[in-house]
């Protein structure tokens, strides 16, 4: 199923990510594993944050793909299931 991931950093975890190197590692270990259709980068509530959206085969990738952010960075994960144009449009149609 497609999903859309939404992870905040906390200020000072990602800070100390970025200085000894593990930030980018964790982001290049989530990439090889979820192998997303995009990830874009920004600030919400004043926080870096990272969103993607891939493919979830099944629930049980969740944990190896949550415990880097939430270990490493401190931060919040939010994964939602995600619909893209043609995926509406068929449910819309069975309405």
């Amino acid at each position: 199923m497609r999903m859309f991931l939404k992870v905040l950093m906390e200020v000072e975890a990602s800070n100390r990510a970025i200085k000894d190197g593990s930030l980018p590692k964790i982001i290049q270990g989530f990439t090889a594993a979820a192998k997303p259709e995009g990830v874009w980068f920004t600030a919400l509530d004043g926080k870096r944050t990272m969103v993607a959206v891939f493919d979830l085969a099944s629930p049980a990738q969740i944990p190896p793909l949550a415990e880097p952010f939430f270990t490493g960075l401190n931060a919040t994960f939010e994964l939602t299931p995600a619909m893209d144009a043609a995926d509406l449009q068929t449910g819309l149609s069975n309405l």
